[in-house]
């Protein structure tokens, strides 16, 4: 895997590009959710249900949109990781990049809805133990 490193600056030059995408997922990730919701719903409803019963083509064409967002959405996970961002949680919008400290590997922290990057941590700190950047 090929690593892009990123400064402060090149990180949040990217923020008008992967913001939209960001927003996009999360919008089809809801919308996944609440069609998988329904498929559960329609397949209590239809416990011995005919072939003709109408739950069972909704389910069918539930089950079809549910994939094709599906396959949506990792195309714009796809798109995303080709920036060099790392996804790290696609409910609060929560990007990495790598970035150097020094000569130590770490991560540049962005959430959707701050206005810049302005945090960081280890690689193995995660999203609890990030810090405010310290910039001059």
């Amino acid at each position: 895997m090929k690593i892009t490193l990123f400064t402060v600056e090149s990180a949040n030059r990217m923020l008008p590009t992967i913001r939209p995408q960001l927003e996009e997922l999360r919008r089809l990730k809801g919308e996944l959710d609440r069609a998988q919701s329904k498929v559960e719903v329609l397949e209590l409803a239809m416990a011995g249900a005919s072939p003709t019963n109408p739950d069972v083509r909704e389910r069918a064409s539930l089950v079809e949109r549910r994939k094709l967002i599906a396959d949506r959405i990792q195309s714009l996970i796809l798109k995303l990781q080709r920036t060099g961002c790392q996804l790290k949680d696609l409910d609060s919008g929560l990007v990495d990049f790598y970035s150097l400290a020094g000569d130590r590997l770490v991560f540049l922290c962005w959430r959707l809805g701050e206005p810049e990057v302005s945090h960081w941590h280890t690689l193995d700190g995660g999203f609890a133990n990030r810090q405010r950047l310290e910039l001059e």
